[in-house]
């Protein structure tokens, strides 16, 4: 990270693809680079940060929790996208917590720097408002997910989201991911996820290699 410049930077993120050139350079020299450890919180729900902050590498993971301090994990967020956008424009606390899976390089982007930076930069706003936009419908296909589907089917949902193609064609999902972590995802127990994971694998829904990686079979999709 520190070998690159900031203008290199940004044009590797997304969120800023549609700069021109001069409005890369304005925000370039308003952001600043940080680095986060392994289990840092970024942004804690309730508070303010006043900040835009651009993942370069690394993965946060977003949960939000109630007052009896059950957790529930809303998203895992890797490069390119970027976190604390919605308390930035309506200046209200952060409604979810983030902190570091791994060490993680983020871009920051201040209040007062974002809103310099705005006003000749359309295309940065829309581009936030997309990411607004896209964030909202995946809290309202969990909130569906959550009010409508049982276990199986929220289960099923939350592993076919993690699934990605491999080379082979299969829907794989590389990282091992704990019973612990799909029970907060799903709002359900870790007994009762255990139970759906080993019934989904004795009835060919999932096999699961040594390696910890997990083959998704696409007739899951029947159940999430």
């Amino acid at each position: 990270m520190s070998m690159l410049s900031n203008l290199e930077l940004i044009r590797r993120v997304p969120l800023f693809a549609l700069l021109t050139a001069n409005q890369a350079e304005n925000v370039a020299d308003a952001v600043v680079k940080r680095r986060f450890k392994r289990g840092e919180v970024i942004v804690e729900q309730g508070e303010k940060s006043n900040t835009l902050f651009i993942i370069l590498t690394g993965r946060i993971r977003v949960v939000t929790s109630d007052k009896r301090g059950r957790e529930v994990i809303l998203a895992t967020l890797n490069p390119g996208d970027y976190i604390g956008e919605m308390s930035l424009i309506d200046n209200e606390p952060h409604s979810a917590t983030c902190r570091a899976e791994v060490q993680t390089d983020m871009l920051t982007l201040g209040r007062a720097e974002f809103a310099r930076c705005l006003p000749e930069n359309s295309s940065m706003a829309y581009a936030i408002m997309r990411g607004l936009v896209q964030r909202l419908r995946q809290a309202d296909r969990k909130i569906e997910s959550l009010a409508l589907m049982d276990v199986y089917g929220r289960v099923a949902r939350s592993l076919l989201e993690f699934a990605q193609p491999d080379r082979d064609g299969n829907m794989l999902i590389r990282e091992r991911i704990s019973r612990q972590d799909i029970a907060k995802m799903v709002g359900a127990s870790r007994e009762m996820v255990s139970r759906v994971m080993k019934d989904l694998e004795d009835r060919g829904f999932i096999e699961t290699r040594e390696d910890g990686s997990m083959i998704v079979k696409d007739r899951l999709t029947t159940l999430g």
